[in-house]
Parts: C-alpha cells; structure tokens; sequence
C-alpha cells in the first residue's frame, strides 16, 4: 500500500474508533493463509469476532469509507486475498443467513 493509503487507513480506524483495524485483520489472514495444506483449517469452535470471515468484514467496512484512490489501492490487496480465501475454501451448500447479505466470504466453508 502507498503512504497515501496508510494515512487514509488511519484516518478510517480513528473515525471507527478502531486503531489497527487493517493491520489485524490482514495479520488473521497471513496466519491462515500460513496454515499448511490446500484447505483452510476451521477452528475447534467458533470465535465471534476472531474468525477470519470477521477479518474481512473490517475490511469490508474500511474500504467502504476509504477516498476512491486509497479504496482501489487497499482493494487490490484485499481482492487477492479473496482470491487466496475462495481457492482454499469451498461453496456451503446450506441455506444463508439473512445476516450475510452480500457478504460472500461467509458462504464459505472450511475443511476440518
């Protein structure tokens, strides 16, 4: 990311109230995606809000206020880690819930 981005990113996590907020979230998905394997581990049980899917979501909502120039920037790293995500994970065949509307990282599942 470029400076200019960083400074964007900041100004972001302070209006969220949220320092770090990227940092974290991109630092979930380095651990995942150091997991060895062709498929992301599930966790033993479900974390609300330490799952990776939480991580995108705060990128998600980072990137829906960020300036359009920081946005593409941010959204290009974010677009191969979805790349990454969807290659190691696979399509639920289960109903959705209403509450992941749009949100297509929720739709898919990991290998345990």
């Amino acid at each position: 990311m470029s400076a200019r981005t960083r400074v964007a990113v900041r100004r972001v996590e302070d209006e969220l109230d949220q320092p770090g907020i990227v940092a974290r979230a991109l630092a979930r998905f380095d651990r995942a995606f150091a997991q060895p394997g062709r498929f992301l581990n599930a966790p033993e049980a479900w974390e609300p809000g330490l799952e990776i899917e939480d991580a995108r979501d705060d990128l998600e909502e980072v990137l829906r206020r960020l300036p359009s120039g920081a946005r593409a920037d941010l959204g290009r790293l974010v677009h191969r880690i979805d790349e990454e995500f969807e290659r190691r994970t696979l399509p639920d065949p289960g109903p959705m819930p209403e509450w992941t509307a749009g949100r297509w990282w929720w739709w898919r599942i990991r290998d345990r």
